[in-house]
């Protein structure tokens, strides 16, 4: 959204008196321009709770997330927290604590920015190369997935199944839709692969969208 989106929303919420959730779970990897200001950093008015997540930033199976909430929920959050789990994950906790206090955090955020980065050019460039009429897939400024568009009247779920059937996972936009898309699209991501894992990908995913 647009700076001035952004603060028409938080106006609406003050208005109203809404909660604004902000799911910024992965906005470390923006590849070009400057980084948006988090609706978080703009509210003056505590109407804004900010989740991140460090299972993208770093890895899965780091299962540590974070909250940044209103003062007037700290208690209510905190005492959620306590129902949802009496033991978080000291140990972890510690040590990424010290990993960020080291600097290596923010030096992971710059190499890992760069890398996807270059993954996410593979897969355009394979994409126009071996995809063209079949998916358009254009670049986007942040992130670790790509939509790729199907052709007017091409089902996604039965594309996601020929992707499927050829070894390649890509979801069909449709499925996270609460009304029926007008266009089909598959999501397609690029950060656990690499390129040359992304050029044999799209020579499958070709493969599937051809037999129609």
């Amino acid at each position: 959204m647009s700076l001035r989106r952004r603060l028409e929303l938080l106006a609406w919420a003050g208005r109203v008196g809404s909660w604004i959730v902000e799911d910024d779970y992965d906005s470390e990897y923006r590849y070009t321009g400057r980084p948006l200001a988090a609706l978080q950093g703009l509210d003056r008015e505590n109407h804004v709770i900010y989740l991140g997540t460090f299972s993208k930033v770093m890895f899965p199976a780091l299962r540590l997330a974070y909250l940044v909430v209103p003062p007037d929920l700290v208690d209510a959050f905190r005492a959620a927290r306590l129902f949802a789990a009496q033991h978080p994950p000291l140990l972890e906790q510690a040590a990424l604590a010290e990993f960020i206090a080291g600097g290596h955090f923010a030096r992971h955020v710059r190499r890992m920015r760069a890398l996807y980065a270059g993954r996410q050019a593979a897969l355009v460039a394979a994409a126009r190369r071996q995809l063209a009429g079949l998916l358009d897939v254009p670049p986007a400024e942040a992130g670790m997935h790509l939509l790729g568009w199907l052709p007017d009247g091409v089902d996604d779920c039965v594309a996601s199944q020929r992707a499927a059937a050829q070894g390649v996972d890509a979801f069909p936009l449709s499925t996270y839709c609460l009304e029926t898309s007008r266009r089909g699209a598959l999501l397609l991501g690029y950060a656990a692969v690499n390129e040359q894992e992304i050029e044999e990908g799209v020579s499958r995913l070709a493969r599937a969208l051809e037999r129609r």
